[in-house]
């Protein structure tokens, strides 16, 4: 194992930039060429023209570009995929029968990947730069680049059913990264599909977001809705979310192909202490400053303090717990329109008749924010359903 980038020399130039890789912390490392994915051009414009992407205007920017690697960069002539391993140590599912406490997604309770997997790619690329006298464009997440598709043609694994990669090694849990160069490397076979008759990440969906196999409706899906989605989350969907103040592991964990999974062995990808199962009155208390100490370093702050409490108060509004209602009382004079109309959902859900007809008495004649004032309607008559 080479003790720095400088020190990574070997025969083979494919092995001497797996070495230099692994050195700089990425657990998987396959080429492919620069070539369009089987299907990928069709697939986008059938998922962009459903409009399956919601309000995710970004993936429709430069789809051919996005479907197309040889488009966003005509001069490469190699692409190097690499993965890192982000297994869990417990069940994720675990937490959602605990309702008074916060469900966030695996990859969010530790640092933010795009921070940590950008400075790793960079090093490598910087070694392939100069080795090679070659050209280099790092990509994580951040650019209109098809990581799974290319994943899979570069043999990192497949995607499955739910649309995310699989691996043999490593299950459902791989950040990806990708670097794009003008030196040129014999490619790696790609993937072949293993997900069979299953269908369990499919059925276990909570909001039905998969049209059929390989299809995903973003729109539906509770990563998107929580994560993605800025405005209030529709109706049809509060209650499905449960506790999930972040994310959605549901298709992730129940994939059979787990059972090869490994445990983080990076302590920046494990989960933080405070992530783990974190209370929801607190998260609840939050106030911008507040919020902002306990997601620095996480790509939980990108969402920002407003959307993330909007999201746990649909968690308190599911949790059957009374006591929380207390707390959800004290965010009807917040000053942001989505939590204050989240607040009265959740309350809806919480109190009886008498005690939310006295809340709406005092509250309901002061707000000026129109859809505040309808949730207040909507909960008056629509109580307990939601």
């Amino acid at each position: 194992m080479p003790n720095s980038i400088s020190d990574a020399v070997c025969a083979d130039a494919r092995e001497t930039v797996r070495a230099v890789a692994s050195a700089q912390g990425f657990d998987i490392v396959r080429f492919a060429r620069v070539d369009a994915p089987a299907g990928a051009r069709e697939n986008l414009a059938s998922y962009l023209a459903e409009g399956r992407h919601g309000t995710m205007a970004w993936m429709a920017r430069n789809a051919e570009r996005r479907a197309d690697p040889r488009v966003l960069w005509p001069d490469a002539k190699s692409l190097i995929l690499l993965g890192v391993n982000y297994g869990p140590d417990c069940d994720p599912l675990e937490i959602l029968t605990q309702r008074e406490l916060g469900a966030i997604s695996v990859y969010a309770r530790g640092d933010d990947y795009h921070d940590v997997l950008k400075a790793r790619l960079k090093a490598v690329a910087g070694f392939v730069a100069d080795t090679f006298n070659a050209d280099v464009k790092v990509f994580v997440d951040t650019a209109p680049v098809l990581e799974k598709p290319l994943a899979q043609a570069a043999g990192l694994g497949w995607q499955g059913k739910h649309t995310n990669l699989v691996s043999r090694e490593f299950g459902s849990w791989l950040f990806l990264g990708s670097i794009f160069t003008t030196a040129e490397f014999e490619p790696d076979e790609a993937q072949s599909d293993h997900c069979g008759q299953c269908r369990a990440c499919l059925d276990v969906c909570p909001t039905k977001a998969f049209p059929a196999p390989y299809q995903l409706d973003a729109r539906r899906c509770i990563s998107y809705l929580t994560i993605e989605h800025k405005d209030h989350i529709p109706l049809e969907f509060r209650i499905p979310i449960g506790n999930r103040i972040y994310g959605c592991d549901d298709c992730l964990a129940v994939c059979p192909w787990n059972k090869f999974a490994q445990v983080a062995r990076q302590t920046r990808f494990r989960a933080r202490a405070e992530l783990r199962r974190p209370r929801l009155a607190e998260l609840a208390a939050l106030d911008e400053s507040g919020f902002r100490a306990l997601f620095r370093g996480s790509p939980i702050k990108r969402i920002g303090r407003d959307r993330f409490v909007r999201n746990v108060l649909i968690a308190i509004g599911n949790s059957g717990e009374i006591a929380l209602a207390e707390t959800a009382k004290t965010l009807l004079r917040d000053g942001a329109a989505i939590v204050r109309a989240m607040a009265v959902w959740a309350l809806a859900r919480l109190l009886c008749d008498d005690d939310f007809a006295a809340l709406k008495r005092i509250y309901a004649p002061l707000e000026i924010n129109p859809e505040v004032r309808a949730e207040w309607e909507f909960s008056s008559t629509a109580r307990p359903s939601g």
